[in-house]
């Protein structure tokens, strides 16, 4: 079964920690994956529209290809109130302790 094409350009993204299309270009000629320029663009702008990358420019005809990383923080206040309800589940048995 073939990987559509959106998937591994993403692939090739997250590999690198930040390129230009023309560095990314030259990947995927590389890999034999040719595209038009506005197959390109199409599949770039449909990945920030997922936000999966970010795009930028960095001068009038580069531009700046990054993967977007979520950050997860637990929350201390979310922390207490799971432990709190954990300790009032299990208190909720009567005659185990």
């Amino acid at each position: 079964m073939a990987i559509p094409i959106r998937n591994q350009i993403l692939e090739k993204i997250n590999e690198k920690e930040g390129l230009t299309d023309k560095e990314l270009n030259k990947i995927l000629v590389k890999d034999e994956i040719v595209l038009t320029e506005n197959e390109f663009n199409k599949i770039l702008l449909d990945l920030e529209i997922m936000g999966l990358i970010s795009v930028s420019w960095m001068t009038k005809d580069t531009k700046r290809i990054e993967a977007v990383t979520i950050k997860e923080e637990e929350d201390e206040y979310d922390k207490q109130i799971q432990k709190t309800d954990e300790k009032d589940y299990e208190a909720s048995f009567p005659g185990t302790e």
